[in-house]
């Protein structure tokens, strides 16, 4: 037991192999139309379809959502000498200063200037590169905009929507990769987990008496960096900013004296609701969490996830082996494979039901 536990801190314990085609390009459509791998116990599961999902809960369960909303947070500019950059936002740091990616990330050291827009003369936008994030590789910028005009207005003129690297050949239009419940404007990547959900899915499941309540977790580098670390365990989380309100809070506690479940729809979720009962007690927090859940983590909040399928290797798939284990998750990812599953950010998803919980070591 002891030899199993040491193996599950490793890095390599959390390989798969993934055929290139399993990876999705599109979503697909209507949105509740994916694939749902169900797990029932801890030796048990189905295959069933996202739309069955109000058959799969019971009334008085709580499906909490994040309604964070992805920032068109790739932009394309030019030095004022001609040559060309790209950035990738990941994280605003103050008013005006953004944490980003930039290519080529040789040609920007501090005091360089980037400029957006049709006309160099004339900019959109421009970026002065403040200094270099050692832990990231990024730059810190600090942005102007002559127009005096919102930034977030600029960028949802001159960004483009950042798709994860692997999707490669997606007609997708932008709005696909906001969730329908997308709010608070933040995010560099979708909280895929909830791209699943139609306004006919959610009036089915509150019919039935499935309630719902929402967190903000704006999605960074936090949730997508690789883990490099050989031990897992040596691996530091990326804070990301969350908002988990009052209202939520008190919707969860009530929930739980009814006797109902919380399932949480996503990682980010889970790490939101997780992290905001750090002390031992669930509470309402508006601040940053590095939280990094891994097999041997004491849950709290949460009974069960909802979650897409995950890279090998990622801290995404870390978390969801605390909830039913290493080598279940592995079983399952290659039953997944095996009947054709859908991965990554527009692919299928898998429900863990509260009877398939892990139990405590």
């Amino acid at each position: 037991m002891e030899n199993s536990q040491n193996f599950d801190l490793q890095l390599s314990a959390y390989h798969y192999e993934l055929p290139r085609d399993r990876i999705a390009q599109n979503p697909v459509e209507p949105r509740d139309r994916a694939r749902l791998l169900t797990i029932t116990s801890p030796t048990e599961y189905a295959h069933r379809y996202v739309y069955e999902l109000p058959d799969l809960l019971k009334a008085g369960d709580l499906l909490v959502l994040n309604d964070t909303k992805v920032l068109p947070a790739r932009l394309f500019g030019r030095k004022p000498g001609g040559a060309a950059v790209e950035i990738l936002l990941l994280e605003a740091q103050s008013a005006g200063r953004w944490l980003a990616l930039v290519k080529p990330g040789k040609r920007l050291k501090p005091g360089a200037r980037i400029h957006f827009g049709e006309n160099l003369d004339q900019p959109d936008l421009i970026a002065d590169v403040i200094e270099t994030d050692s832990e990231t590789n990024g730059r810190i910028l600090e942005f102007t905009i002559p127009s005096g005009e919102s930034f977030y207005a600029v960028c949802d003129r001159l960004g483009k929507m950042p798709l994860p690297p692997y999707i490669t050949e997606s007609t997708a239009s932008p709005e696909r990769y906001q969730t329908i419940y997308a709010d608070k404007l933040g995010a560099v990547a979708a909280p895929t987990a909830g791209l699943h959900f139609t306004p006919e899915l959610l009036e089915t499941l509150a019919a039935k008496g499935i309630h719902r309540a929402f967190v903000t977790l704006h999605v960074g580098v936090g949730t997508f960096r690789p883990v490099e670390a050989a031990t897992i365990t040596d691996h530091k989380m990326h804070a990301e900013w969350l908002d988990v309100s009052a209202a939520t809070v008190e919707k969860i506690c009530q929930t739980k004296a009814r006797g109902g479940r919380v399932i949480a729809v996503g990682t980010t979720v889970t790490r939101a609701l997780e992290g905001a009962a750090r002390t031992g007690e669930l509470q309402p927090l508006q601040g940053k969490t590095n939280l990094f859940i891994y097999p041997g983590y004491q849950w709290r909040v949460l009974d069960g996830l909802m979650t897409n399928f995950h890279l090998p290797e990622s801290s995404l798939m870390m978390l969801v082996s605390a909830m039913i284990g290493r080598q279940r998750l592995l079983q399952l990812y290659t039953e997944a494979v095996r009947q054709q599953y859908r991965f990554y950010s527009f692919g299928d998803a898998m429900l863990i039901l509260p009877e398939a919980r892990r139990s405590p070591a």
